[in-house]
Formats: structure tokens, C-alpha cells, sequence
């Protein structure tokens, strides 16, 4: 489904403004070359899918709507199921996409290739990624970057001796959105005053693991030659050590990456909890909890993280910044998304004059509909005042970041989500594992932050 952009914006206006690009612009002084395009003016690219399983055909359906794409090829090692199905779905849409089970055999012949997508699993990410840089192509590759921070590590150094772009698919650095709310809210305004605290979650509820369709079982040989022990474990690799890096990974990185990126900080320490408390059948922790630490220009901030998939409680995923004279609740989900002021703040009227915020709910509450008893316990604080942000998405969730990327190819943007800044959330999603492993508070070198 659709997001639909909020009725109280001028879309053109806001585009106009810059602010739906704004990362870009925001980057563009301290990009190294290797992360602007060649000015090329390319009206059609040739792309490649490598991995098109469920992730993969998430950004299909993202891409359906970019013009300009020709996806040439697509790989997958599950011939009988997820590659029919991506190349299928690639044909629905009138490409001319031809199916491959091996990625080098990709690369070796399909010379005429721009751009490559990887959504394999995470230990893969690293040498697809390495080979189709070296191979002369530009690269979309999914978070993780990697399953080590050494695979990471290469994969920045390859796009910087290739020239090539890497882009990393932390998409919520292309919504419109969280572009808004950093430049404009955060940035521009200090609408939260001095930023101490944050908070966030993503959290599921129990779910079988994932089976086999009858009669699609790939055999054993082409199982071990690709790094896996069992149908179960390709089927259920986010589970496995050495494969991936358990939900803090595949869930909790998304988020991670947005404290760092609002606060303009790494994280100098990381304290966490974590076991595997339900599930017999996995090795990596099926409940995590992390306490992260930040220096930044304006003072300390403590971070908060849980990712729990043993119950869906705890309202919804999302990431809350909480300051001295204002928080901001944000998710891909704009339903959780809120701005509440405090108290002391100063007031805010001029913004909700010029359009940078909307009161919420004024509309829909009449005067004589309010609450009459809003007398609180002296020692509770009053409940904040909230106000909407007024920017949505109109697109696939992922659409923008890869717009993004594609953009960037033809010369006319730069990337949102450069390979040296995604690792930099690596760097700090990783740790976490290795501090539930510790038992003890865990500290950042720089070193962990640059390749």
C-alpha cells in the first residue's frame, strides 16, 4: 500500500524547496568523489537483481514506479521458487529479464549492466557487492552491509578504488519525512531544545519459522556450495551466526542508524542485554535491549533500544527523541509519528503559522467536546501538547533511497546513504551483539567508525 502525502502541504512547494533532497545537499561538501555520479544523462539504465527473494521482490515493487529501468537480469540460487517468481514479476512488467543462479555468471555476461541491486542475505552482501564494484558497476546493497565489520570495511575501500557508488539501503534517509524533521525541525528550529534522551523499539509477535514448498528444495551440493547447511537454515539465515545478525540486524539497524544520523554523533558506548528466550531452533537472540551513549555538540545523550520478537506490544516501532523543550516521535508508519511540546518551550505558534507543524487533532476536537478535568497529581507532569508533522510519503517506502541512487548515477543527485556513512551505523549495530557476548559495557574506538 501507499502512504498518502498530508493534504496540509504543498508538495510542489515542499519539492521545490529543496527539503525532499535535502540529504543530498547536506552531504554534497564532504562527499569523497567516489559518491557523485559521472554527470552521465543516461535516460535508461540496465540493472541487475541479485537476490530475489522477499527483500528482493520488496524493491521490484519499489521500482516499478521509477521510469528509466531496464532490469536486464536477475540471480537467485532457489531456481525453482524465488528466482521464477522475481523474473516473473520482472516479465509482468515488460522487462526482457534474464534468470541466472550463479552472480559472477551475471557479471561475467552481462557486460552491459549499470547498476546492481544485492538483496541477499547479510554474509553475502560483502563479496557480491566487492565483485560487481570491481566489475565496473554501481551498487544498491541492502543493510546489513555486511554480517562482519570487516566485510564492511572492504566493501567502502572497493567503492573508493573502483570510483564506483555504493549506496546502502538504510531508506528512511530518502523519506521526505525524516528529511523534514532533521533539516527543519531538529536543524533549523531546535524544536527539541538540548536532545538527552532516546528511545525506540521494533517489536513482533511470535511466528513459526519459515518452510518449504513442496517439490523446491534445493539440493545439498548447491546448499553447502553457497555457505548453508540445511533447506531450514537458508530458509531461516537472519537466525544464524555466521549467516546473519539476529533481529538487532535485520530490525533494530534501521532505527539505530536514525539516532546517529539526528544527533550527528557516533555512539562512544554500548551496554546490552539479550538470549535466546523462546525460540529452540535459533542461535541468535530472539530479544535484545541496548543502552547506547553519545557525546555530542550540545551535551550527553542516552539512547535506548529494544527489538522483541516474542510479542508485539510496546505500540507500534519507531524512534523518539527526547529534549528539553520538545520530543519528536518518528516511524515509516506516520500514524506514530507525533511532535509534543513542552511546557517551558517557547511558543510555538509561529511555526504552526508558517505551515512547519500542525496541532493535532484541532480539527476534530470542538471546544465544548474537551475534557473538563485536567487537573493532574502534583508530582506528574502534564500531559505535552501535540502536533502533527506535515509532510508524508506518497510512494513505496523504499522508492525514494533507490530514486536516490538512480539519481545519482545520471549526475543529477548524490547519495543519501554513502557506504562510508552506513558504516558507521555497522559499526555501532554490531557491537550490540558482541556486548550481550561481554556481560559489560563495551566502548567505540574511531577506528570502528572509518574504514
Amino acid at each position: 500500500m501507499k502512504n498518502v502525502l498530508a493534504n496540509s502541504v504543498d508538495r510542489r512547494s515542499f519539492l521545490k524547496s529543496g527539503l525532499a533532497g535535502g540529504a543530498g545537499l547536506m552531504l554534497s561538501n564532504s562527499l569523497p568523489h567516489f559518491a557523485v555520479g559521472q554527470g552521465s544523462k543516461m535516460n535508461d539504465l540496465n540493472v541487475a537483481l541479485i537476490g530475489t527473494g522477499a527483500q528482493g521482490q520488496v524493491l521490484i515493487q519499489a521500482c516499478s514506479n521509477i521510469p528509466g529501468l531496464n532490469f536486464v537480469a536477475a540471480c537467485d540460487i532457489w531456481d525453482k521458487y524465488n528466482l521464477r517468481r522475481g523474473v516473473g514479476i520482472l516479465r509482468s512488467q515488460k522487462h526482457q529479464t534474464k534468470p541466472y543462479t550463479d552472480f559472477r555468471e551475471l557479471l561475467e555476461k552481462e557486460q552491459d549492466i549499470d547498476a546492481v541491486i544485492v538483496a541477499t542475505p547479510d554474509f553475502w552482501h560483502a563479496p557480491i557487492t566487492n565483485e560487481a564494484l570491481r566489475a565496473g558497476k554501481h551498487v544498491y546493497c541492502e543493510k546489513m552491509m555486511s554480517n562482519t565489520h570487516e566485510g564492511a570495511v572492504s566493501m567502502v575501500k572497493t567503492a573508493a578504488e573502483t570510483g564506483k557508488l555504493l549506496q546502502i539501503g538504510h531508506q528512511r534517509r530518502s523519506n521526505p519525512r525524516y528529511l523534514y524533521v532533521k533539516e527543519n525541525l531538529l536543524d533549523a528550529h531546535k524544536l527539541c531544545g538540548r536532545i538527552t534522551n532516546i528511545n525506540g523499539q521494533w517489536n513482533r509477535a511470535v511466528s513459526e519459522d519459515l518452510g518449504v514448498p513442496r517439490r523446491t528444495e534445493i539440493d545439498d551440493e548447491t546448499l553447502k556450495k553457497w555457505g548453508y547447511k540445511s533447506m531450514h537454515q537458508f530458509r531461516n539465515w537472519r537466525w544464524f551466526k555466521g549467516l546473519g545478525g539476529g533481529p538487532i540486524s535485520d530490525l533494530g539497524a534501521h532505527q539505530i542508524d536514525i539516532y546517529s544520523w539526528f544527533l550527528g554523533a557516533n555512539p562512544k558506548a554500548v551496554t546490552a542485554s539479550g538470549g535466546v528466550d523462546y525460540y529452540t531452533s535459533h542461535e541468535w537472540h530472539d530479544n535484545v535491549m541496548a543502552i547506547y551513549e553519545y557525546d555530542t555538540a550540545s551535551g550527553p545523550v542516552r539512547a535506548f533500544y529494544q527489538v522483541l520478537t516474542t510479542t508485539s506490544a510496546g505500540g507500534g516501532y519507531f524512534e523518539y527523541f527526547m529534549g528539553t523543550e520538545g520530543a519528536i516521535k518518528m516511524s515509516e508508519n506516520p500514524k506514530y509519528t507525533t511532535v509534543f511540546r513542552e511546557a517551558r518551550a517557547p511558543d510555538w505558534g509561529s511555526l504552526v503559522s508558517q505551515g512547519l507543524i500542525k496541532r493535532k487533532g484541532e480539527e476534530e476536537v470542538r471546544p465544548w467536546e474537551k475534557p473538563k478535568n485536567t487537573a493532574v497529581d502534583v508530582r506528574e507532569t502534564a500531559a505535552l501538547d501535540a502536533y502533527e508533522v506535515p509532510v508524508a510519503l506518497d510512494k513505496y517506502i523504499h522508492q525514494p533511497h533507490l530514486e536516490n541512487f538512480f539519481n545519482t548515477i545520471r549526475g543529477e543527485e548524490t547519495l543519501n546513504c554513502p557506504g562510508h556513512e552506513a558504516l558507521q551505523t555497522e559499526a555501532a549495530v554490531l557491537k550490540v551483539n558482541e556486548a550481550i557476548d561481554a556481560q559489560r559495557r563495551l566502548t567505540f574506538s574511531p577506528d570502528d567508525f572509518h574504514a
